[in-house]
């Protein structure tokens, strides 16, 4: 059986040093999904491991694409299944580790299949939230799923003020001409690997005292500069990222550099918040304090698969 370590847990927590200790005693390789150190241009901003890290284990999806390229989670999850299939013939343990809750839901579960939609159709829709906002998408779904709207407004009603998400609830709606929750949970995405999700987790404070701690580092390592270098092509999507949207606000005069630190700060703890409330709804989660002793948790690693081994037999 194939067994993926999956790291999970908010910014600046520790998942690197985590994943490198756990891959050096499994002798195994690591996939990074973390959606921004994709980008090789994005060093600094995205705290990419340093160099002596990347020495420790083999990584891989870590700046191996372009912010020029277009790239989409679909995208990763391809790459990521062929890279694991690759991986599991040489070692049937391998490592997972970071903090996009959605790309790493991509490996583990995969996504719902729903059709190709029309440009047309995203093009209308786009003008008509131009021009009449997110009241329009929300009518729009509301009327062509209401069962879903309804879900929405119970579970994670901020989804409700998510433009780019609403869109494509709509754009799906009209486009096929079927409510958006008629293609949930119809595919069953088979994957040839047992997870096991480990979770770093600190109180509050440290957490923030941490990040605030890792923002410093980064302006000390040169972020200023490399923000500088990009801000040229600041519209790209790729750009649209804590770190860098703060400063080029400073580069545009809108605001003072301290200002814009302090806002990067502060929008880096917004961030670990929406991770942690992404991460704590994932099941099958095993919590640990970052403090944890790594061979803790290497211990409960070869506990699990015996464990799992044991049932199989």
């Amino acid at each position: 059986m194939n067994y993926l370590i999956t790291i999970i847990g908010p910014t600046a927590i520790g998942k690197t040093a985590l994943s490198i200790a756990l891959a050096q005693h499994f002798g195994c390789d690591i996939i990074s999904c973390d959606s921004r150190q994709f980008f090789k241009e994005m060093k600094i901003g995205t705290a990419v491991p340093s160099d002596e890290e990347l020495a420790a284990a083999t990584h891989h999806f870590i700046q191996n694409k372009s912010i020029f390229e277009s790239y989409s989670v679909g995208d990763f999850e391809q790459e990521a299944l062929t890279k694991l299939d690759e991986l599991f013939q040489k070692k049937n343990i391998q490592i997972m580790v970071g903090g996009s809750g959605l790309y790493v839901d991509a490996v583990l579960k995969g996504f719902d299949d729903f059709p190709d939609i029309d440009d047309s159709v995203r093009i209308e829709i786009n003008a008509k939230y131009d021009e009449l906002g997110i009241e329009f998408l929300q009518e729009q779904l509301q009327k062509l799923d209401s069962e879903y709207y309804q879900k929405l407004q119970t579970e994670n009603p901020q989804t409700l003020q998510n433009p780019q998400r609403m869109k494509r609830f709509v754009e799906v709606c009209i486009g096929s001409g079927k409510p958006y929750s008629s293609f949930i949970g119809k595919r069953k995405n088979v994957r040839n690997f047992t997870p096991i999700i480990i979770g770093l987790e600190a109180d509050r404070e440290i957490m923030y005292n941490r990040i605030n701690k890792r923002v410093d580092i980064m302006l000390n390592e040169g972020l200023l500069s490399e923000a500088q270098t990009l801000y040229p092509n600041k519209q790209l999507n790729a750009l649209q990222t804590v770190g860098y949207r703060e400063l080029f606000d400073y580069f545009d005069v809108k605001t003072t550099l301290d200002f814009a630190i302090e806002q990067i700060k502060m929008n880096t703890r917004r961030f670990a918040k929406r991770q942690i409330t992404w991460f704590k709804r994932t099941e099958n989660v095993s919590w640990f304090d970052y403090l944890t002793d790594r061979k803790e948790i290497i211990n409960f690693v070869n506990n699990t698969i015996n464990n799992k081994e044991t049932q199989i037999e």
